[in-house]
């Protein structure tokens, strides 16, 4: 598929992991398992800060999640995504969040002016990794689905 970019200084700190690589493999499985995303049958490698992630994910959201609960990580600069879809569908529009943003303002800033109070959706497209709608920082990659 493809390699997606992560800010490999922020993220959730998993155990072995720090600035200059990522957690090992087994954290970064335990880490899909606290998501409760299906890690079953799929393949994580490391090298250094790039984490390869192979296998079958049933839908294209549960693939997007997968590589997001991943590369949102400390130590992640980039997640190789292989995975293959079993139910194929459009992939969400990815963001990174900046310095001051917040789901309504990412709302307006993708969706358009007046469409803020779509931030639920973005919200609902990114859980179970976000577990409030505040609780976004800045290096973070988001979800966005379509309107």
């Amino acid at each position: 598929m493809s390699v997606l970019s992560f800010l490999k200084s922020v993220g959730e700190k998993l155990l072995g992991a720090s600035d200059a690589k990522a957690a090992t493999p087994d954290e970064l499985h335990k880490e899909l398992a606290k998501h409760q995303l299906d890690a079953d049958g799929l393949d994580i490698s490391v090298n250094g800060d790039t984490v390869t992630v192979s296998g079958t994910a049933a839908t294209t959201e549960a693939a997007e999640k997968i590589v997001l609960a991943l590369g949102n990580t400390l130590g992640v600069a980039g997640v190789d995504n292989k995975l293959t879809v079993t139910a194929p569908a459009t992939a969400a529009r990815m963001v990174t969040v900046q310095k001051g943003d917040t789901l309504w303002k990412i709302a307006e800033t993708v969706y358009g002016k007046g469409k803020g109070n779509e931030y639920n959706r973005i919200f609902e497209a990114n859980k179970p990794m976000l577990s409030h709608p505040d609780k976004i920082y800045p290096g973070q990659v988001l979800r966005i689905p379509e309107l």
